[in-house]
């Protein structure tokens, strides 16, 4: 039985050596890379210039090793603050970002199709994470005080300190570079960031996702300037849009949004048409229509275009349809269009028709033409509202509001909140119904409230992955007089609140019953495993630590599920799999996304668990499935033995032991 004594992360270095390997491999020789060899095969794309363009900062190099480094640390279940824990698929992790994002490279890589975050924005008052590049887990561990703090305190980044940018950027490059091995091929990364560091931000967006993912800058005009501003005062902040592979984005995704207010002009338009008499003629409905659209200060340009009613009630605009580029159309699209009243031929513009005559004839045919009250008129295109429910994405966002007296009405003392409909309108553009959304700056937990919120208007089923470190309220704040002594602990109960207050704002749309609102809460900490160290500082330790433990493996402070969500991660698999439980004996079996995965970390382990695995096994569809067993479980090597020949039995090969 082979024993499993991986105990890392994924191994980012190793990953990349063996996609070189796999394009380029006269590279290698005895398992080393050849550099001189790699540019004989590159040829003229080597950069053999001593100055080149390049962003470049103090610690850059240590942030690239970083992002490469393994984590030895695991996420560990805590049934007792989830909700919904059997049925959910929404996940909450409490700890360090950074550290999390190694632990979910093998689990969620090419998973996530939507990353929105909103970091620290460097204003001098922020929190910075700390990262300690030689051991950033026991750095976290120690200031979490989950070990001896030994003085460290949490601290803000201030101006005064001579590597001000350096800090927010060694801080920002290892967690967008793990990000991005996260997204799917056609996933995007959205980022909000005001004007402190959105010129670095973008910088290292480019040279992490390449200038050619680019999808654009949402600018977020706030309508409210800052009142501290000593210069220009700001009053917008920027969400920075990039896709992991642009082409294969927009190959599969249309970036357009809803037209927000659609419904509300629909149904007015139906509301004037219904009153129609010989008094009140389409004409002067449509003067009283096109009146109540220009008071509607909230609806885009886009939206305000439809301002008429035709005879059939249809809500439309006109749109030109000249030919719009600079050189002339081909002879077919200057096809005259004859007035059905005077009989006339209309003006045809000067450079063609946008349509062939073929198409114009279909439009023609579907009353889709819109002529003046004469020939002297250029007709127009007609479009309508219901066959236009959609708009293109503005690079221009207009949105003052804030979500204060929303909190306010969830009991949830938090400052300066995300907007949910600013996240919302994001998500539902970049994102389909079952995708998965991951932020891990969660704060407040609005991009949870607001995938929570989405589902429910739409009966979707996207799911969610926050993060939040759980960095210490203010002992002098709200939050923390009211019981919250960290910010993780007020984004855990904002999403449980806002999921019922979802369930009650939209409890007579359809599907509404089957919303899921439950998440696992997951905590960092070290590995349930003790790993041997052979160092000579640490041996006398070493022998110790095991004698304490009674020659296990496994850690006597660790639970079972503990070591089984460990598991999970070094194989790859996702945190929220179903998981069935069956006792035989005095052990109990684990089966993992029916049939995928057998786990059985209890002692005394004999040939009936083999068994009973056996005849679960003839139920699932999995033909190849893994059975893990802890390895001091046996209490000979004839059970043992015995264990995997009866496996093998019934067509299972892959068993290990941890």
């Amino acid at each position: 039985m082979e024993k499993i004594n991986e105990l890392t992360s994924e191994n980012i270095v190793q990953q990349n050596i063996e996609r070189l390997k796999e394009i380029f491999p006269t590279a290698f020789s005895e398992g080393k890379l050849v550099i001189e060899e790699l540019q004989a095969l590159v040829g003229e794309y080597v950069q053999k210039d001593k100055e080149f363009y390049q962003m470049t900062w103090a610690g850059k190099t240590e942030a690239q090793k970083e992002a490469n480094k393994v984590s030895t640390g695991t996420l560990r279940p805590c049934k007792e603050e989830s909700k919904d824990w059997d049925s959910t698929e929404n996940i909450f992790i409490e700890g360090d970002n950074l550290e999390v994002l190694k632990l979910l490279q093998k689990s969620y890589s090419n998973k996530i199709k939507m990353i929105y975050i909103d970091p620290p924005y460097n204003t001098g008052k922020d929190f910075v994470y700390k990262d300690n590049y030689k051991d950033n887990l026991n750095n976290y561990l120690e200031l979490t005080g989950q070990k001896d703090e030994e003085g460290k305190k949490l601290s803000t980044n201030t101006e005064s300190d001579g590597r001000y940018h350096s800090n927010w950027l060694n801080m920002m490059y290892p967690r967008l570079k793990l990000a991005r091995n996260l997204l799917k091929d056609d996933g995007v990364i959205l980022i909000n960031m005001d004007e402190n560091e959105s010129v670095n931000l973008s910088k290292l967006l480019e040279e992490i996702y390449g200038s050619e993912n680019n999808l654009g800058t949402i600018i977020w005009d706030k309508r409210n300037p800052k009142g501290d501003s000593r210069g220009i005062a700001y009053q917008h902040e920027e969400i920075m849009c990039y896709a992991k592979n642009k082409e294969e984005y927009l190959s599969k995704n249309e970036l357009v949004r809803p037209k927000k207010n659609a419904g509300i002009i629909l149904s007015k338009a139906k509301e004037y048409h219904s009153k129609i008499t010989s008094d009140y003629s389409l004409e002067e409905i449509n003067r009283d229509f096109s009146k109540w659209i220009n008071s509607q200060n909230d609806f885009s340009g886009g939206e305000k275009a439809y301002r008429k009613i035709d005879e059939n009630g249809d809500v439309y605009r006109g749109v030109s349809m000249a030919w719009p580029n600079k050189k002339k159309a081909p002879d077919d699209y200057f096809l005259p269009l004859i007035h059905p009243i005077t009989k006339k031929a209309c003006p045809v513009p000067d450079r063609g028709w946008r349509y062939p005559s073929v198409t114009m004839q279909i439009l023609l045919k579907d009353n889709l033409i819109l002529f003046g009250e004469n020939e002297n008129k250029q007709p127009e295109r007609k479009y309508l509202l219901k066959d236009n429910l959609y708009e293109n994405l503005s690079s221009i966002l207009y949105y003052g509001g804030s979500d204060t007296e929303l909190l306010q009405k969830l009991q949830i003392p938090f400052d300066t909140p995300k907007v949910i409909n600013v996240i919302k309108e994001h998500i539902q553009a970049f994102t389909k119904t079952e995708d998965y959304i991951l932020d891990f700056f969660a704060g407040s937990g609005t991009t949870a409230h607001s995938v929570l919120a989405l589902n429910a208007e739409e009966n979707s089923s996207r799911k969610y992955i926050s993060v939040q470190l759980p960095e210490p309220t203010d002992e002098k704040s709200e939050a923390y007089k009211e019981g919250y002594k960290t910010i993780a602990e007020i984004t855990k109960e904002r999403i449980r609140r806002a999921g019922e207050l979802v369930k009650q704002e939209n409890k007579n749309n359809d599907g509404i019953e089957n919303l899921d609102t439950g998440f696992r809460v997951f905590k960092l900490d070290s590995s349930n495993i003790l790993a041997w160290d052979t160092s000579v500082d640490e041996f006398e330790g070493q022998l110790d630590m095991f004698a304490e433990n009674n020659g296990d493996h496994i850690k006597s402070n660790r639970t079972e599920e503990d070591v089984l969500f460990e598991i999970l991660l070094k194989y790859g698999l996702e945190l929220t799999l179903p998981i069935e439980g069956k006792v035989v004996g005095d052990c109990k079996i684990y089966n993992i996304g029916f049939g995928s995965m057998y786990i059985c970390l209890s002692d005394q382990i004999k040939t009936d668990v083999a068994k009973a695995i056996g005849e679960w096994h003839k139920e699932s569809s999995d033909t190849n499935p893994s059975v893990i067993f802890k390895d001091s479980g046996f209490a000979n090597d004839a059970d043992k033995t015995n264990t995997v020949q009866t496996l093998r039995q019934v067509g299972i090969e892959n068993v290990k032991s941890i």
